[in-house]
């Protein structure tokens, strides 16, 4: 099936977008633990976050100065097509796992719908962005379902811990991970 994609075991993989992305951790866990923590009827604020989100995927995609300076080269076509399957992904999954609470305002429900579907978003990124995208999607992940499972803690205590799992993942891709590279996929 990778092959399909464009999926080349010959070639090296070069993982070069990882500051970059280290860079959006950063500005999404923190959007999210200041979304969070202000919260209100939302639980997590929408307006504060869909704000952050989009200046922060501003900056990061779309922003030429900000983008040459932490790309370390280019992605290969095969890990472009990877990268644009993890974020497409990203929103058919929000409606499938946090979308059913809407009509009932459950929003703690939503947002851990919603954190769930960030965590699966991140598998397609490891053939851009390496083993560490398998960790960051395990964990925020399992965060998630923790917090579905135990309604009598508060959204609070999850969103804070999902936003500062980004940052820390963002933390190590921006400044301690160096381009790697891959003979084979696992």
């Amino acid at each position: 099936m990778l092959e399909r994609l464009g999926y080349d075991k010959n070639v090296k993989l070069e993982f070069n977008a990882n500051r970059l992305s280290g860079l959006w951790l950063l500005i999404i866990g923190s959007v999210i633990i200041i979304a969070t923590i202000v919260g209100g009827k939302f639980v997590l604020n929408p307006i504060i976050f869909m704000t952050g989100f989009g200046v922060g995927f501003y900056l990061t995609n779309f922003n030429k100065a900000i983008v040459s300076k932490f790309m370390d080269g280019e992605l290969s076509k095969f890990q472009e097509k990877m990268a644009n399957i993890g974020v497409l992904s990203l929103f058919p999954l929000i409606f499938v796992l946090g979308g059913s609470f809407i009509p009932r305002s459950d929003w703690r429900m939503m947002w851990l719908g919603a954190l769930l579907a960030t965590g699966i978003h991140f598998l397609p990124f490891y053939f851009s962005h390496g083993k560490s995208m398998i960790y960051l999607a395990t964990i925020c992940s399992v965060l998630a379902i923790i917090g579905m499972f135990n309604k009598e803690v508060p959204f609070i205590y999850f969103g804070v811990a999902d936003g500062i799992v980004k940052i820390l993942f963002g933390v190590n891709l921006l400044f301690f991970q160096k381009r790697n590279r891959v003979y084979k996929l696992c």
